[in-house]
């Protein structure tokens, strides 16, 4: 059975709908057939000034989001990459084998220490692209579902890896880039020519996994729409209604035809209310389920402790090979 690995940051109290219909809802599709690992990156979470009661807070919340989203921790390995030491370990390997050079590329590197000023840019933001080849090697994943922004940290990871084998011997898998290509793309609705981001738009533009039905259904009734009163999909013209064509369509199961056909002769006011019942009722049952799994903290980091233990058990084998390959005494 083919390995999938793939990670998600803890950097907010909510996932938004992008996350889901972009990420989430492949990785749930790909427990299915696949031996599946599913981490929380807590520690990449750390390139930035982090409060830690905040962190833990949004780690479990990321966790309780990911089991009410549909990743079952009895199908998939879900579990915490500070749990398992392995990761820092072999990251320092991969420091030592990447160039500067190749390291300097990094696109997310320059465009985020361009943001924050040379002065404020950690070391950490850096070196973490090493870090995140650790993270996949680790585990011999053969596929790795990012999305296309991500692509260059796959061709390092797999760099890093033809490298290390070609002077140490063969230890690890190359890995594959998984592009979620049919994943829909959910773009802001105050801005729907901006994709969907809590860093980059405003929180009026955002759904929520982890807002209250009420909020959600306001945010999607105050929804950028376009000039006219059809609703029809066109990208160009029509971005807002579009984007909430998509939205209802995504969530819904119906074709954008069959929306177009329904909602004819209709308004946009009827239009929004229709896609504000779809997402409140769906996202209903995922966030009193995330609610029930931070309620009972316990269970929730029994959980992830399992996931945890079935997760070293791959780590340790890799980075003992590893260790071995390269003649540290271990």
């Amino acid at each position: 059975m083919k390995r999938v690995l793939s990670g998600i940051q803890p950097t907010s109290d909510s996932f938004h709908l992008g996350n889901y219909l972009g990420a989430v809802k492949q990785w749930v599709a790909l427990q299915d057939g696949h031996d599946a690992f599913y981490c929380i990156v807590d520690l990449h979470a750390l390139t930035v000034e982090t409060e830690p009661a905040l962190l833990r807070k949004r780690t479990l919340a990321s966790a309780a989001q990911l089991i009410a989203l549909g990743i079952s921790p009895d199908k998939a390995t879900l579990f915490v990459q500070s749990q398992v030491a392995e990761h820092n370990q072999l990251g320092w390997i991969m420091e030592c084998l990447a160039g500067f050079g190749e390291a300097s590329r990094m696109t997310q590197f320059k465009d985020k220490s361009a943001k924050l000023g040379a002065d404020s840019a950690r070391v950490g933001l850096f070196t973490y692209p090493m870090l995140q080849a650790a993270d996949i090697l680790l585990y011999q994943a053969h596929y790795v579902p990012v999305g296309e922004d991500q692509r260059q940290h796959i061709e390092l990871t797999r760099d890093l890896a033809a490298r290390f084998n070609s002077r140490y011997g063969q230890t690890f898998q190359l890995p594959e880039a998984y592009i979620m290509k049919e994943a829909a793309k959910i773009n802001d609705i105050q801005e729907p020519t901006a994709k969907m981001s809590k860093s980059a738009g405003q929180v009026s533009g955002v759904i929520e996994i982890m807002d209250s039905p009420d909020v959600n259904l306001k945010k999607i009734k105050s929804a950028v729409t376009d000039a006219g009163r059809e609703v029809t999909f066109d990208g160009a013209q029509k971005p807002g209604i579009s984007n909430l064509l998509t939205i209802h369509s995504a969530l819904s199961g119906k074709s954008i035809a069959e929306l177009e056909n329904e909602f004819a002769g209709k308004g946009y006011g009827d239009f929004k209310l229709a896609v504000a019942e779809v997402v409140v009722e769906y996202l209903r049952p995922i966030r009193e389920k995330a609610l029930d799994l931070l309620g009972d903290e316990k269970h929730l980091l029994d959980l992830l402790h399992q996931g945890a233990e079935k997760a070293r058990v791959v780590a340790a084998k890799t980075l003992s090979d590893t260790y071995k390959n390269l003649g540290v005494v271990s």
